[in-house]
């Protein structure tokens, strides 16, 4: 059983004016960059960059404000382990008795909203394996409608595990998803014999989207996507490029110019994965990395190419996801432009 709160724990200052991030950078701030670096391994990368600038424009944080983010931070932690314990209702007793009234419906109120936002939380932490066999059996659009709420590297490990031809269905029905019912997501649930854990939202859900079967693209193997977006593209044309516009794959290296070649290949690329890489390749992409090194580089990594012999697939396929990565942090970032219809590239 969790300690209860402290009820003379209260803030000391009001600090409801300020946002989300101001509070997590103060928060990170007064644990130090050990402590700090260890939560950034958790996060998003775009989560980190906004940290990163908030932190970076925070230049003095009062003792008072501080102590008040820290209690907040503390009561919305016990808040939550009470929660998992015995449910809302058990966290809530516990926090008014502690708090008070007032503050404990602040407080779960912060929480509720985000679980009541979560549909199918129910299956985000099974393994992928046992996820499936109680999905395969199902309708494409109801497959489609859980894998929009899963990680995308567990709903990618799902979809590889479909047929074929369900696999591009699904992840079609996952693009043209827009907005859908509380009701179809509780007869889907139903469907599952599970117990949804919180009370769901009255109105409308946005899941899916080309974003998220994007996301979920970029976490399958190669051949994988490959298989979905030629199916894609036979199907429906304009859905397949709009996918194809926010992706990245490997041969699109043909699509940059050469100074976007060289500063990717400036940030630290191992040898060996860039050798692995290439061994799987077109003739052509090997060409446009070479004509983009010097001569003693491009005659170490054909030596270490040769030397190496076969190479799996899926170690060429792990070596150009290593590289591909790279190339969309550096895009994200705005260093480099890939262009996808053969127009100008830059570098920002």
């Amino acid at each position: 059983m969790a300690p209860e709160a402290d009820a003379s724990a209260m803030p000391l200052v009001d600090i409801s004016t300020l946002r989300g991030k101001e509070k997590a950078a103060i928060l990170l701030i007064t644990m130090g960059p050990e402590k700090s670096a260890q939560v950034f391994k958790h996060l998003k990368e775009e989560e980190i960059e906004t940290l990163t600038l908030e932190i970076a424009n925070t230049n003095l944080i009062m003792p008072d404000v501080r102590e008040a983010v820290l209690q907040e931070f503390y009561q919305i932690c016990l808040a939550q382990q009470y929660i998992t314990e015995g449910g809302i209702g058990h966290a809530r007793t516990i926090l008014e008795k502690a708090l008070g009234e007032e503050r404990a419906v602040e407080i779960i109120s912060k929480l509720t909203v985000a679980l009541k936002a979560r549909p199918f939380d129910f299956i985000k932490k099974a393994d992928a394996s046992q996820l499936l066999t109680f999905i395969q059996g199902e309708h494409p659009q109801a497959i489609a409608l859980i894998m929009s709420y899963l990680r995308p590297q567990q709903a990618s490990q799902i979809l590889i595990e479909l047929s074929p031809d369900k696999q591009a269905e699904v992840a079609k029905r996952i693009a043209i998803m827009d907005r859908t019912s509380p009701d179809v997501i509780k007869e889907v649930e139903r469907a599952l014999e599970k117990k949804v854990a919180a009370t769901m939202m009255e109105d409308y859900t946005v899941a899916g989207g080309v974003d998220a079967v994007v996301e979920i693209l970029n976490s399958v193997d190669r051949t994988t996507e490959k298989n979905i977006l030629e199916i894609l593209e036979s199907e429906d044309a304009d859905l397949s490029e709009e996918i194809r516009r926010k992706m990245f794959i490997f041969e699109d290296i043909l699509n940059m110019d050469g100074r976007s070649i060289q500063r990717f290949l400036r940030e630290g690329i191992d040898n060996r994965d860039l050798a692995i890489a290439l061994k799987g390749t077109t003739e052509e992409v090997r060409q446009v990395i070479f004509n983009n090194m010097s001569k003693r580089l491009v005659a170490m990594l054909i030596e270490e190419m040769d030397f190496m012999g076969p190479v799996r697939r899926s170690d060429v396929e792990e070596s150009q996801q290593k590289i591909v990565g790279i190339i969309r942090r550096l895009q994200d970032a705005g260093e480099i432009i890939v262009s996808r219809g053969g127009g100008d590239d830059m570098i920002v």
